[in-house]
């Protein structure tokens, strides 16, 4: 028996690690749009869309506006695809399961690389479906990793929370084909290595992840993934053979989530939180996807288009991006702090829970606006402190999302309105086409009413927080006058 716990327990460390690696490397590659694009305005993809045009002192100039509006409507895609495609890719999982749903991540993802691999500035088009495929493939690896929390007991919301985290750092494989691309390592050799990478994800997926799901809690003697022996009658379908652990494998996120008086979906769905929440949401990632797909016109502009410094401030993007890993656990510590306190008479564990979300939600506001404010001011240098800021706000929005859906719902909706959530704010992101369309038009170039306006719009990000301690503030208020007629009766 120690022998056969030896041996899950070395399994277990391999699925979690071999899960980091997966979405560090190659799940969130598209946000690492801005060091591609330096690379492929290189190969001279949509170069064509370039023309001589005559200066403000008379001097003939190459305007490349067009060009630029193609890698951003790439880019809007890409990202709405990524957001959208997460509502079907859940019910992908729910339905089918953990190996089904890798292998059409897998068919997608290497579609995708194949397809970058084999374009070129004749077949530049190709980066339109090749984009979207990378972006659904990667988020439905995603998908299919958080449930390896499951195997680490009290250590599974540090582990989620660190997955999301890899996928923000993701980012950063792009950069590096960037640095292999200044090194003489051609954009074809690059893609062509990773569609390699997929016997590597295909192994993972027979060998180290369930068949269907990961039960929590875990069950007695379970096991994973293909086995040899006599365990593998006791592999991933265990759960369903023993009653008791089909109801373990149903347990919603939250253990001692009540099972009575629950909102149904169409309450949660109309609730002041799910509005607010997804108005928070929306308005924050329209910021970040806009400063993604216009950073490279932006440095452009700011540098006066000299390539060397363009590169410079693209390689400390990237490099901050690689942090998101590090700084995602943080914002898990805060909405923690009140663990193993004493609450106060008469408060649930879900209320305290709400209570901790608030001081996560105010300050995810206060640095998307604060970051907003940097990277609306053409000062060159302050742009790295907008790298820093860009990435310490994207890992507290994504890891205080799925947090705060978790403790405000029933956990039973959770994948539902997950999905929902991040599907309705796609459809709010595609704005920011129109926004860097007006920019390249009408504003001649200059960001800098838009982004004022963005910066405006980030500030009802506020309203969301405000309006949770408002309800936390209402029902201590109302307990304490129970608390009080009790005491007089």
């Amino acid at each position: 028996m120690t022998g056969s716990g030896n041996k899950f327990s070395v399994r277990r460390c391999l699925t979690f690690a071999s899960g980091l690696v997966e979405c560090l490397c190659f799940a969130g590659a598209v946000f690492g749009w801005a060091s591609l694009v330096f690379v492929i305005k290189e190969e001279g993809y949509f170069s064509s869309l370039c023309s001589n045009t005559t200066g403000v002192n008379g001097t003939q100039i190459l305007d490349c506006s067009a060009q630029d509006e193609q890698f951003s409507l790439i880019f809007t895609i890409a990202s709405f695809m990524n957001n959208f495609f997460t509502l079907p890719n859940g019910f992908l999982f729910d339905h089918f399961g953990t190996m089904v749903s890798r292998f059409v991540a897998i068919f997608l993802y290497t579609t995708g690389t194949l397809m970058v691999a084999f374009s070129s500035a004749v077949l530049a088009d190709l980066l339109f479906p090749a984009l979207s495929l990378l972006s659904v493939g990667g988020i439905l690896f995603l998908i299919t990793n958080m449930q390896v929390g499951n195997l680490f007991g009290s250590h599974r919301s540090t582990i989620i929370t660190l997955y999301n985290g890899a996928f923000d750092s993701s980012s950063a494989l792009f950069f590096v084909i960037k640095v292999l691309h200044e090194a003489g390592v051609s954009l074809r050799a690059s893609f062509l290595f990773l569609s390699t990478c997929s016997v590597a994800h295909i192994l993972r997926t027979v060998f180290l992840m369930p068949r269907k799901f990961i039960p929590y809690p875990l069950p007695d003697r379970y096991t994973y993934g293909i086995t040899c022996g006599e365990s593998k009658t006791m592999s991933a379908d265990v759960a369903t053979k023993d009653p008791d652990n089909t109801a373990a494998e149903e347990t919603p996120l939250t253990k001692d989530a009540p099972v009575e008086k629950e909102k149904t979906f169409l309450e949660c769905l109309l609730s002041r939180f799910f509005v607010f929440h997804t108005l928070w949401l929306s308005v924050m990632q329209l910021r970040h996807y806009l400063f993604i797909g216009t950073l490279n016109p932006m440095l452009q502009r700011l540098t006066a288009g000299e390539t060397s410094l363009v590169s410079q401030y693209t390689n400390a993007f990237a490099i901050t991006q690689m942090c998101g890993v590090l700084c995602a656990p943080w914002n898990g510590l805060i909405m923690d702090r009140h663990k193993g306190k004493p609450r106060a008479a008469g408060e649930t564990e879900q209320e305290a829970d709400l209570r901790a979300t608030v001081l996560s939600l105010f300050l995810t506001s206060l640095q998307c606006v604060l970051f907003s404010v940097c990277a609306s001011t053409p000062y060159l240098s302050l742009q790295y402190l907008t790298f820093v800021l860009q990435v310490l706000n994207r890992s507290f929005l994504y890891g205080g999302n799925a947090a705060f859906i978790s403790v405000a719902f029933p956990s039973r909706h959770f994948g539902k309105l997950y999905g929902l959530v991040m599907s309705l704010s796609a459809v709010f992101c595609l704005l920011q086409y129109p926004c860097f369309t007006l920019v390249k038009g009408v504003l001649d170039g200059d960001p800098l009413y838009v982004n004022i306006g963005l910066t405006l719009l980030s500030l009802l990000a506020f309203i969301h927080p405000l309006s949770v301690y408002l309800h936390c503030r209402r029902v201590a208020s109302q307990r304490a006058k129970s608390g009080a007629i009790s005491d007089s009766t």
